[in-house]
């Protein structure tokens, strides 16, 4: 079964930093492993402090759904399902968690927060992308 590696989750937060420092803003990026936890996290210069516990909880959503963040809060605003339902206070809606895959196989998820919703997308995406698979 494939799983990941600290190693895996250190390139998926360069990745996710690179973007942030070429770009100069600041925002927070968290990857976990297939069960939400976390396993690794950076806050770049400038990061709105509230953008910590976001970024950790669209990554633990991402992982714990196998899908991205933003598609389980269309799904509970389309099927008038209230995200408390999960059961889980750490569940988001907002954009910016994705699963981590590695031969089809969700390993865990990156999620950024601190930025407009459209650019923590963009960024989670392109991290999500430099793993093999």
């Amino acid at each position: 079964m494939a799983e990941l590696s600290h190693s895996d989750a250190q390139l998926v937060l360069a990745a996710a930093q690179s973007s942030l420092e070429d770009d100069g803003r600041g925002a927070a990026v968290a990857v976990v492993d297939d069960h939400g936890e976390l396993v690794a996290f950076v806050r770049t210069d400038g990061c709105p402090l509230p953008s910590i516990a976001n970024a950790i909880n669209k990554a633990y959503t991402a992982a714990r759904e196998r899908r991205p963040s933003r598609e389980i809060g269309e799904a509970s605003r389309d099927d008038g399902f209230p995200m408390t339902n999960f059961g889980d206070l750490r569940y988001t809606g907002w954009g910016g968690g994705v699963p981590l895959e590695v031969d089809g196989v969700v390993v865990g998820a990156v999620g950024v927060s601190g930025l407009p919703e459209a650019d923590d997308m963009r960024i989670a995406a392109g991290a999500a992308g430099v793993l093999p698979g």
